[in-house]
């Protein structure tokens, strides 16, 4: 099959369950925040912070060493087995710490964290972790439809119980927690068969080289989460009055919801690249491939972008009437194009991951961190959430030039570089356009079509013969 077309085909399989699960999800927000007050909501908004965190933890970026071992070891099912108990064995030792120490935990948390909510939390971190490896074994096996039934089931199960408990019963925060938790059981119910297709054996030398090949992955990780998150944690402790800086979180978080929507297209592409990328190591013409398939990206999500801005005042009507503030549009356009950064810089993550210098991923993303702390320091106290915003474009930006430099250096893929930025630049034109135009819905749709007929003038030609 063509390459492309695979990609394009599995991609849009995986974007079942992530584009329209996201988006049932994303329909949680103006819920929550028509039923709940920032103030209120800024307590869901800190836990899933924490929660990230948790699950990069318990993961441990074993689930792509899984898939870089099954390209490299013969027996495959003692890859999968190893991988797995690892996690099950790691999880259940969480959640017995998690549990013994739930009162000192949620005191040090404070602001209405209760002693059950952690524990809940401890439950549904730890499923996800161990659900991660038989969903990674289905996505080996391009078992696209599979992953996302249980993915779709998870989903309408959580948003199922949202509306039952908060529309109809009218209850509280905590069964936004609960109806996670019974999603996150269901869920790993739904892939037992796939657990048990693992063999009674645990390969010691064989996890060693794993764990090895995955610690690198696991600091990314950990510094990835504190460049998307961290700032939902320091806003409550950066703003000095209390008062203000919960409410400040809750609409920050809010904000952030918005900008999810090119991270939606982010995260189904990653589902079906990050296989896809390594099933094409031995493919002499793969960097062509992976250069073409980085400009394509590149102009889906420029195209995502102006979208959410054309249409913002639509878009904000998602939220209730209490998040509408005036600070909103920068905020989220800046989150946009942060996300924008991140998505390229996903992709220029394959030539250390193919070379095995995943060293260079922690790296990156420690370089990152240091960058999103210390801006967020500096300008919290100072501009509020709207400091956060432009500390991650910082950072996202930052990773990206520096990954880019070294990919260069030690994996030369043939970017399109020029091509790519006449696009970004095209965009970020139509983008302060609409920003000085005061948002003329028609004209700003016409500019949105203007930019996809000059791609298509453009790549008409090279996506006639890719195709």
């Amino acid at each position: 099959m063509n390459p492309f077309k695979k990609l394009l085909g599995q991609t849009a399989i995986y974007g079942l369950s992530s584009v329209v699960g996201r988006l049932l999800n994303y329909l949680l927000v103006p819920l929550y925040t028509r039923y709940f007050l920032p103030e209120e909501y800024a307590i869901v908004v800190e836990l899933y912070a924490y929660v990230a965190f948790l699950v990069i933890i318990l993961t441990y970026g074993i689930e792509t060493a899984f898939f870089r071992f099954t390209k490299t070891t013969e027996d495959i099912k003692s890859v999968y087995s190893t991988a797995l108990y690892s996690v099950i064995t790691t999880s259940c030792i969480f959640i017995a710490l998690t549990f013994v120490y739930s009162s000192s935990l949620s005191n040090l948390l404070g602001s209405g964290v209760l002693t059950e909510y952690i524990e809940w939390f401890a439950i549904i971190v730890a499923f996800d972790a161990i659900s991660s490896i038989p969903f990674a074994r289905l996505r080996k096996r391009e078992h696209a439809l599979q992953f996302s039934l249980i993915k779709l089931i998870n989903i309408s199960i959580n948003i199922a119980l949202n509306l039952y408990f908060i529309v109809y019963k009218e209850f509280g925060i905590e069964y936004i927690f609960i109806s996670n938790l019974v999603a996150s059981i269901v869920t790993l119910l739904l892939l037992t068969p796939e657990m048990f297709k693992a063999t009674f054996s645990f390969d010691f030398s064989l996890w060693k080289k794993m764990m090895i090949y995955a610690f690198p992955l696991l600091i990314a990780g950990l510094a990835g989460i504190t460049n998307e998150t961290i700032d939902r944690v320091l806003l409550k402790h950066l703003i000095i009055d209390q008062d203000i800086a919960v409410y400040e979180l809750g609409l920050y978080g809010a904000f952030y919801k918005l900008s999810i929507i090119m991270v939606l297209f982010t995260q189904t592409f990653r589902f079906a690249a990050e296989p896809y990328f390594f099933s094409l190591h031995k493919n002499s013409n793969n960097r062509v491939i992976y250069a073409d398939v980085m400009k394509y990206f590149i102009i889906v999500m420029s195209i995502i972008f102006l979208a959410a801005i054309v249409y913002y005042d639509i878009i904000i009507k998602f939220l209730g009437s209490n998040y509408h503030d005036e600070r909103g549009f920068v905020v989220v356009s800046i989150l946009l194009l942060a996300n924008l950064f991140l998505g390229i810089y996903f992709n220029l993550s394959i030539w250390y991951k193919l070379t095995e210098k995943t060293i260079y991923g922690a790296f990156f993303a420690l370089f990152g961190a240091l960058i999103t702390l210390t801006l967020n320091f500096l300008l919290i106290p100072k501009i509020g959430f709207v400091g956060s915003a432009w500390a991650t474009l910082a950072c996202y930006f930052s990773m990206m030039i520096a990954s880019y430099y070294y990919c260069k250096k030690y994996f030369p893929i043939p970017y399109q570089i020029s091509r790519i930025l006449v696009y970004i630049i095209f965009m970020m034109i139509i983008y302060f356009i609409v920003y000085f135009t005061n948002y003329n819905a028609i004209f700003n749709s016409l500019l949105l079509l203007l930019f996809i007929i000059f791609v298509y003038i453009l790549e008409r030609k090279n996506f006639l013969i890719k195709t």
